[in-house]
């Protein structure tokens, strides 16, 4: 694994072989000019070696990913299964205009 530096600034990082994947063996990474810049800033302030620490947010985005993904299925299946019902977006909309509307009745302070 390598990094490829000019003037000690990281321009592309390589990732290693995650655990989710068995054919991942390197990458090189091209980041935005922003994106680097924030990565270069990152890498300045913490020491941290480029590549550890593009791992680290790709591991923790990844984890997040999965966890979000885990969350809408199961959402899906209780709507599927009857455990739980859709509300109709007039029905939200008539919530929230009451819930509005009681709150501009209710004097500040009370």
């Amino acid at each position: 694994m390598k990094a490829v530096f000019a003037d000690n600034v990281p321009r592309s990082l390589v990732l290693r072989h995650f655990w989710f994947s068995r054919t991942l063996k390197g990458m090189e990474v091209h980041f935005a000019p922003e994106l680097q810049a924030k990565i270069d800033q990152l890498v300045l302030e913490t020491g941290r070696a480029p590549d550890k620490l593009v791992e680290d947010a790709m591991a923790a985005y990844v984890s997040e990913l999965v966890e979000t993904r885990e969350m809408l299925n199961s959402r899906y299946d209780d709507l599927k299964s009857g455990r739980v019902q859709l509300i109709s977006r007039d029905e939200v909309i008539a919530h929230f205009r009451e819930k509005s509307a009681a709150a501009r009745r209710t004097p500040s302070g009370s």
